[in-house]
């Protein structure tokens, strides 16, 4: 042990930490925009816990709270990967050396898509979006998508009209993949939202969406 480096006994120390206080997680490396949970994706097998990133096992992680701190030998894995175990789904944000593995704790799946641009003027029957006219960019990724503290109104301005709700969404940046304003997200609730904004950083995407209504 004494021939290893740094790291890569701060790894070993984590790995020993989850075999104690952990659960066995599966760990999947995404390859390509769509489907990052495949089989074919699977990687590994490693024990790991979570905490809250703000704190330690003595601070549990809270509503509204997506960030936290992995336990486990990050010599295995990388930004980007997921580990599925029986308590949830998170994924690996940032992995600097001599510090803690930043991850986060997803609860739903995600689909993006793209509305195609009308290729003639005056002669479309509808020019609205419809899943058919549209590209698909991502499938099946676990994200983060909790509800921001906004909301605006309905553009049709109607007596019984709810308020349109905004949300925060984080997931992993899949390499040539770039999420836009426009693009729709979909969840595996059927609920659908527009981005409005995004931002692509080492941590993976951050994105703002209004939710769709009718």
């Amino acid at each position: 042990m004494n021939g290893l480096k740094l790291q890569d006994r701060l790894y070993l120390g984590l790995g020993r930490a989850a075999r104690y206080a952990g659960r066995s997680a599966d760990a999947f490396r995404p390859n390509g925009p769509f489907a990052p949970l495949d089989p074919i994706n699977r990687f590994l097998r490693l024990p790991a816990t979570f905490v809250s990133a703000k704190g330690n096992e003595a601070r549990t992680i809270i509503f509204g709270e997506a960030l936290c701190q992995g336990i486990f030998d990050g010599s295995y894995t990388r930004v980007g990967d997921y580990l599925v175990m029986s308590t949830g789904t998170f994924f690996v944000a940032s992995q600097y050396p001599l510090l803690p593995i930043l991850c986060v704790r997803t609860n739903r799946t995600i689909s993006v898509s793209r509305p195609n641009m009308q290729s003639a003027t005056a002669t479309n029957p509808y020019g609205g979006y419809t899943p058919v006219n549209s590209t698909v960019v991502m499938t099946g990724w676990p994200a983060s998508v909790l509800g921001e503290n906004r909301s605006s109104a309905s553009d049709a301005k109607l007596p019984g009209d709810q308020a349109v709700p905004y949300w925060a969404v984080l997931l992993p940046a899949p390499k040539g993949i770039i999420l836009s304003p426009g693009d729709i997200i979909t969840d595996d609730l059927g609920r659908t939202a527009v981005i409005s904004g995004s931002e692509l950083s080492d941590l993976g995407w951050r994105i703002d969406a209004k939710m769709a209504t009718t």
